[in-house]
């Protein structure tokens, strides 16, 4: 299982269905229906965080705040700046465990040598956007929310990337890569990290399983001859990372060659020295 290095984001501790995190100087605690063990509380975190995202009965939830949280604040990856904030539904604004993949195609477009174009999908806060632009290449940053988009732009200018190659795309991913095709542009890298479940502007059902191959089958039209990567990630529990292996490897491989690898992608745990699943990643590189 993969790990990320942070310095301004930890995984305190787990237990009973929730986390214990620091987020800069701020100590969070989230909901989590992965950790299903009840071990002790020992650590006095637990009693003393800043805020407590606690779930409803009735569905969704609330943050409760037990001391001034700002409405905003910031932490670091390596040369990138992020913009947090407590959001409906527990989200902050950044997926930590993503940082094994940020590093990953910062290093492959590093080596390349060459220009690199990048299209990330569902890019939400731009997190992996930042570190393509960070690592030299030119992006299209595409996701179908405005206020996601515009937070990423907010990250861009926070880490100084303002000025870098970049397209902000308020989109839909699928009809965008459809426009893309029939334009004739390519990409050297796409990542995509596609939500488990969703409705359309019409109201249609998006279920991941169902929908995977044809949304990889779409992308392969864009991908260039010398394309580097292909980065697909996953928080669908039932997609395990054999399965993404398996379809990269039919899809991809028979044109472009290279090889696929896959893998959980987890967050160090201070407390237990363990490491919490947090999703799932295959990678197609040539």
């Amino acid at each position: 299982m993969r790990e990320a290095q942070w310095k301004d984001y930890e995984l305190i501790d787990c237990s009973n269905g929730e986390r214990l995190e620091r987020w800069g100087d701020i100590i969070l605690i989230r909901p989590d229906p992965q950790i299903i063990w009840h071990t002790e509380k020992s650590n006095p975190l637990w009693r003393k965080a800043h805020a407590r995202y606690k779930r409803s009965s009735s569905g969704g939830g609330a943050w409760k705040y037990n001391s001034k949280v700002p409405s905003r604040w910031t932490i670091n990856y390596n040369n990138l700046t992020f913009g947090i904030k407590p959001m409906g539904f527990k989200h902050t604004g950044v997926f930590p465990e993503q940082a094994v993949n940020w590093d990953f195609v910062s290093e492959k477009i590093r080596s390349a040598n060459r220009p690199i174009k990048v299209l990330n999908m569902f890019a939400y806060t731009g997190a992996a956007t930042l570190a393509c632009l960070e690592a030299g290449a030119s992006v299209c940053h595409v996701d179908a929310s405005k206020g996601m988009v515009q937070w990423a732009k907010e990250n861009a200018q926070l880490s100084g990337l303002s000025d870098k190659p970049v397209r902000w795309l308020v989109d839909d991913c699928v009809k965008f890569v459809q426009r893309e095709h029939r334009r004739g542009n390519k990409y050297d890298g796409i990542i995509m990290d596609p939500p488990s479940y969703g409705r359309g502007p019409n109201g249609e059902v998006w279920k991941l399983e169902e929908q995977l191959f044809s949304l990889v089958e779409l992308c392969l039209p864009i991908l260039s001859e010398d394309a580097l990567f292909f980065v697909l990630n996953s928080y669908t529990t039932g997609l395990s990372p054999s399965v993404m292996e398996y379809l990269l490897n039919v899809m991809l491989k028979p044109e472009f060659g290279g090889r696929v690898e896959s893998s959980e992608i987890g967050l160090h745990v201070t407390q237990s020295g363990l490491t919490l699943p947090c999703g799932s990643t295959a990678i197609w590189q040539n």
